[in-house]
């Protein structure tokens, strides 16, 4: 008798050969088959009369075909098969193509269900390819993820055949069950493969989603617990007021509230694990600044890694003036550094030498080498992987970690992502920071666009303009950065500086161009995405976006917040000719908001968590039914069903945890997998 565990190749009408086409599902185990659940259903339950359709609309029609079927040969690899059928309100014409198999099967005179849109065309309105389904016992009938090798279908059949094996112990505890009225495993699994009924259905789809949801916070919670172990870098807060007295500027009661989160952490005992989130120039750097000073007095060492050398130098540039009038040493370690240098300052490193080290990647090599690490912060964190952070912080042993993202996370994606660390959020401005104006055009502007622009360069304020590409792409259309800065140089702004920068150039190069539009000598620079993350120049007061449908909300709230950085007014205008109304409702969102966490939310819900987050930079486990942004109520259910049930049995040794301490120990395998 085949169980969750069997290997798939055993279960019936798989075989090695199918068997390696659903390894690359994901499907190895008759388990895995039973939990690869459908992305939606085809409901035969609810029929349509044909008098009552609406056009465009799904619908359900059971009705007689009462006319035989036509064959229309159209040209190579195109055959039409046409016929009426009659359900007593109405007629309606059925157009299938290119399936002599099932034209075969139709017969005249017979009923049969006929599933999908309904278009008003010619005498009778008409339904193009429906799904066809003899009258019987068909209901909801489950349409899973497919490939090339393997359809829904073949999947169908193969779950069908698996519902015979023995469904494993329920990992839910009874308590969990009855408390949140929920069905058993067995059932939830019968019922999201092949529903009895509407209701059946929601009944098992929403045990299955708190269950993901439970174990995944259960498990993050009790990775937060391990995570606060006991550390010998115990951090005097004293220093504070010194840190203070350098500022030239008040901190904002938020940035406060987050320094004294972490200093409440870091004086603890146990190793602080925090996240800082807050919106573009919120103030961030001078939370971490704060933090690395403090640890420096405390006789201990910083690490501040950054995405990028630009972002880096400007870290390093910033932090300096801060500290310049102080004892404390700082170094920048980033790829582009020489050899020689290189060698120099990782030498000084390992003695103790710097107490504040900044840098990318480089920071991350074997060679460098900590004298006494008390501090690891991870900058704009979520364009690292989850390796990589972790190398950083086992670079010392139950150091404090602190990491910041100025792409605000919805609460309700930030349970999940960060449920194993603690939460800061800084929500205010600097005083001072002005609401950045925003507008929708299509290129059919341009010229007004160049002359407001113009206007602002006159006035001896400087810009950006955003393309998505650097090179043109003649399938795609889309402004290239090169083609756009050679074209703007010898044509709108000829008596303009132009600057050019992108991704592909040399670190030299790049900072180059940003020392230069820094310093004033560029007026307007022509960019890609590069400018997303850390360029600081408040005299920059305008920015155009190119094609901006190619970007995601967040990503144009980032780059927007390039601008209104200093004193004067700023403008931000978006350039798209793509007219559908989907895409404009989207970038309305920017154009009528400057709240980054509303913008996040927003972006959450039309995109979801994969591609808001990136490609798998979370280090989470892909959800298999659940929805962050759809099942939020679940989420907090779950937080607190976790919470209460940890708190009665911190380590899940009870017997009715045992099943879900198990489930937790497989997730926990699938987060280092990542």
């Amino acid at each position: 008798m085949l169980n969750f565990s069997s290997d798939i190749r055993y279960l019936k009408g798989v075989g090695e050969k199918r068997a390696e086409t659903l390894y690359n599902l994901g499907i190895d185990t008759v388990g895995a088959l039973l939990r690869y659940y459908p992305r939606s259903y085809e409901d035969f339950s609810v029929i349509t009369k044909i008098s009552d359709c609406n056009s465009d609309r799904k619908v359900c029609i059971k009705a007689k075909i009462v006319t035989p079927i036509s064959e229309n040969y159209i040209r190579k690899n195109m055959t039409i098969f046409k016929f009426n059928v009659y359900d007593g309100s109405g007629y309606l014409s059925i157009s299938i193509f290119n399936a002599k198999f099932l034209a075969k099967k139709l017969n005249l005179g017979s009923e049969y269900l006929f599933l999908g849109k309904i278009e008003e065309t010619g005498f009778f309105p008409q339904m193009s390819s429906p799904v066809i389904r003899e009258v019987g016992n068909v209901s909801v009938e489950p349409i899973y993820p497919a490939s090339s090798k393997m359809s829904s279908t073949a999947i169908q059949k193969l779950v069908k055949t698996a519902m015979s094996a023995d469904i494993c112990a329920d990992p839910l505890p009874e308590s969990i069950r009855e408390k949140y009225k929920l069905c058993d495993l067995d059932y939830a699994i019968s019922n999201i493969h092949f529903p009895k009924s509407p209701q059946a259905l929601e009944r098992a789809k929403k045990r299955l989603v708190f269950e993901e949801l439970f174990v995944l916070q259960t498990a993050l919670m009790l990775l937060k617990g391990k995570k606060r172990s006991l550390t010998q870098y115990v951090i005097d807060d004293g220093y504070l007021d010194e840190f203070l007295s350098l500022l030239p500027y008040n901190l904002t009661a938020a940035q406060s509230n987050a320094i004294m989160d972490c200093l409440t952490d870091m004086k603890s005992g146990h190793s602080m694990n925090r996240l800082i989130e807050g919106d573009v120039g919120s103030g961030k750097t001078a939370v971490a600044a704060a933090l690395m000073f403090i640890t420096a007095k405390n006789k201990y060492q910083s690490a501040m890694m950054v995405p990028t050398e630009v972002l880096a130098k400007q870290h390093y540039d910033n932090i300096s003036e801060i500290l310049s009038d102080t004892d404390i040493k700082i170094c920048l370690l980033t790829g582009s550094v020489t050899a020689k240098n290189k060698k120099d300052i990782k030498e000084k490193i390992a003695n103790g030498y710097y107490d504040i080290v900044i840098g990318t990647h480089a920071i991350l090599t074997e060679d460098t080498l900590f004298n006494d690490l008390g501090l690891v912060i991870t900058d704009e964190q979520h364009r690292f992987g989850v390796k990589q952070r972790q190398c950083l912080s086992s670079k010392s042993t139950s150091v404090h970690t602190l990491v910041m993202s100025a792409t605000p996370i919805p609460r309700t994606l930030g349970l999940i992502i960060y449920g194993d660390l603690d939460i800061s959020i800084i929500d205010e401005y600097p005083k001072g920071r002005k609401e950045i104006e925003t507008y929708l055009v299509d290129s059919s502007f341009h010229s007004r666009v160049y002359n407001y622009v113009k206007k602002h360069l006159d006035e001896g304020r400087q810009g950006y303009i955003v393309c998505p590409l650097v090179e043109e792409n003649e399938d795609l259309q889309l402004k290239s950065a090169k083609e756009y800065f050679d074209k703007l140089s010898n044509d709108s702004f000829k008596d303009y500086k132009l600057g050019l920068l992108h991704g592909k150039m040399k670190p030299k190069e790049k900072d180059a161009v940003m020392k230069s539009f820094s310093s004033g000598e560029i007026d307007l620079l022509i960019s890609t995405v590069v400018i997303e993350v850390g360029i600081d120049v408040p005299n920059a007061t305008i920015m155009i976006i190119e094609n901006a449908e190619r970007f995601g909300l967040s990503q144009l709230h980032q780059l927007r917040g390039r601008i209104g950085r200093g004193k004067y007014k700023s403008t931000c205008i978006l350039i798209s000719d793509n007219k559908g109304t989907e895409t404009k409702k989207r970038l309305q969102v920017i154009v009528n908001n400057n709240d980054g966490f509303k913008i996040a939310d927003e972006d959450l819900s039309q995109r979801g968590p994969g591609d808001f987050l990136g490609n798998r930079q979370h280090g989470l486990p892909e959800l298999r039914i659940a929805d962050i942004f759809a099942d939020r109520d679940i989420l907090k259910l779950c937080g607190m069903a976790a919470a209460n049930l940890l708190e009665n049995d911190p380590k899940l040794k009870q017997q009715e945890n045992l099943l879900l301490r198990n489930e937790i120990i497989n997730l926990y395998k699938k987060l280092n997998e990542n």
